[in-house]
C-alpha cells in the first residue's frame, strides 16, 4: 500500500511560480512512475507530466517549457515546479504513483488546489 500526500498549492498571480511536492510512503517508490495530473472545474482530469526511474520526463504540450517534474528516490518525493503560471493552470493537482509489482498498481493523492488569479 502506498500513501501519497501533496503539498504546495495556493493562490498565485499570473506569471508567478509554485512548487508542488508529493511525499510517498512504501517501498515501491523508486521503481514507480510518478505523475502529476490536474482537474479544472467541469473538465476531465488530464496528465500534466510524468517521470519514470529511467527515462526523461514527459510533459503535456500546455505546460512544456514552464513546468518541471523531478523526483528524489532517497526521500520518496516527486515535485512539480510551475513557472509562468497562467489562469488556465487553475485546477486541483493530483499526484499519482503507477507501476507493476505482481499486478498493476495506481495510487492517488488527495489533491492540492492551485489558483492563478490577479
Amino acid at each position: 500500500q502506498v500513501q501519497l500526500v501533496e503539498s504546495g498549492g495556493g493562490l498565485v498571480q499570473p506569471g508567478g511560480s509554485l512548487r508542488l511536492s508529493c511525499a510517498a510512503s512504501g517501498s515501491i517508490f523508486s521503481s514507480s512512475t510518478m505523475g502529476w495530473y490536474r482537474q479544472a472545474p467541469g473538465k476531465q482530469r488530464e496528465l500534466v507530466a510524468y517521470i519514470t526511474s529511467r527515462e526523461a520526463p514527459t510533459y503535456a504540450d500546455s505546460v512544456k517549457g514552464r513546468f518541471t517534474i523531478s523526483r528524489d528516490n532517497a526521500k520518496n518525493t516527486a515535485n512539480l515546479q510551475m513557472n509562468s503560471l497562467k489562469p488556465e493552470d487553475t485546477a486541483v493537482y493530483y499526484c499519482n504513483c503507477l507501476g507493476f509489482a505482481g499486478r498493476k498498481y495506481s495510487y492517488w493523492g488527495q489533491g492540492t488546489q492551485v489558483t492563478v488569479s490577479a
